[in-house]
């Protein structure tokens, strides 16, 4: 059996696949199986021992109707029996749709139902998810036997990354970044919650993101008073996940890097403001900081801006709220570190 499975971004909601991989190849371990993600989300799932063969979508190449016509042309020669598509958006369709046939049966993640997404944009209810993505993700393998057992993530890295961040071992990290303006939680409250980490443990905290964080990032270091490490843009995904792994642990928004810590093993503080916290289950090691104000949860994904224009689920959370958190579980970190 050879099954071809679809995710093309992004690095968190390709990391949730990893529960399915993992069940999929313990119960088939004779099946090829393939996965297909986007070239630039390649380190979020690469080197995972579940997958055969990682196949990339390279947007400059493969964008565009004709090209992803031609590239699921392409995928068709591996002859898959099933393919599931845990995209569900027009890249993947367009492509699942050349792939498809009598002999490869088209499998689909079931998606929000689109009149209530229209509900929302009509502000008369609540963006509430109706399960969470894992959930979701496994009910196309419902036939096949895969039953959904919890968010057991994985995320992978090298000898060679761990070796890069060794002297960041046992710190405190804190990732300040997201997609959308609205889930990043202020510079203020990072800032005060490092510092007051560094007041009361001596542990100073390292601040991942991307290059798009670098700027966002000296703000909040200059607010800590310097106890912080910026390693902004300069750790690749592996780099930052084999530093999550020997992390004393994460404070974050809403964002990748909350899926990475999971996926390593990191104790986690992620923050919710627009976005519903529903879409996923949290264990001993994740905690969730939620405000739960009235107009909360406003949207799947977040916006550039605050439909009611004050973030109150962002701005009214205090530093003090997660330090609390931290200090009653800090005898219980030190065990585990």
């Amino acid at each position: 059996m050879r099954v071809l499975i679809i995710r093309l971004s992004s690095i968190g909601d390709v990391i949730l696949t990893t529960p399915i991989l993992k069940q999929l190849k313990e119960k088939y371990p004779d099946a090829i199986v393939d996965f297909l993600v986007m070239k630039n989300f390649k380190d979020s799932i690469e080197g995972l021992p579940y997958i055969d063969n990682l196949i990339l979508f390279d947007k400059k190449e493969n964008d565009g109707y004709q090209n992803m016509v031609a590239f699921g042309k392409k995928l068709s020669e591996n002859k898959y029996d099933y393919v599931f598509d845990l995209h569900s958006k027009i890249r993947s369709k367009i492509i699942s749709k050349q792939i498809a046939s009598k002999d490869t049966k088209v499998f689909v993640y079931p998606k929000r139902k689109w009149w209530k997404s229209l509900l929302v944009k009509l502000k008369l209810i609540k963006y509430h998810v109706d399960d969470t993505i894992v959930k979701n993700y496994f009910k196309p393998f419902k036939k096949f036997g895969l039953k959904y057992r919890g968010e057991e993530l994985l995320f992978t890295f090298s000898q060679k990354d761990l070796e890069k961040v060794k002297e960041y071992e046992g710190l405190f990290v804190m990732a300040p970044g997201a997609s959308k303006e609205t889930k990043k939680w202020t510079k203020k409250g990072f800032g005060n919650l490092a510092k007051k980490l560094y007041e009361k443990y001596k542990i100073k905290t390292v601040l991942i993101g991307g290059r798009e964080d670098i700027e966002r990032c000296n703000h909040i270091n200059k607010i800590s008073g310097d106890v912080c490490i910026n390693l902004a843009g300069k750790l690749t995904l592996k780099e930052s996940g084999a530093l999550l792994s020997k992390a004393k642990l994460m404070v974050t928004n809403d964002s990748g890097p909350f899926h990475i810590g999971r996926g390593v093993g990191c104790r986690t503080y992620v923050i919710f403001g627009p976005t519903d916290p529903g879409m996923f289950e949290y264990d001993e090691k994740s905690t969730l900081i939620y405000k739960n104000e009235k107009c909360s949860p406003c949207s799947l994904h977040g916006n550039r801006e605050c439909p009611k224009g004050h973030l109150n689920c962002m701005n009214r959370l205090s530093e003090d709220i997660i330090l609390n958190k931290i200090e009653n579980d800090y005898e219980k970190i030190n065990k585990l570190n």
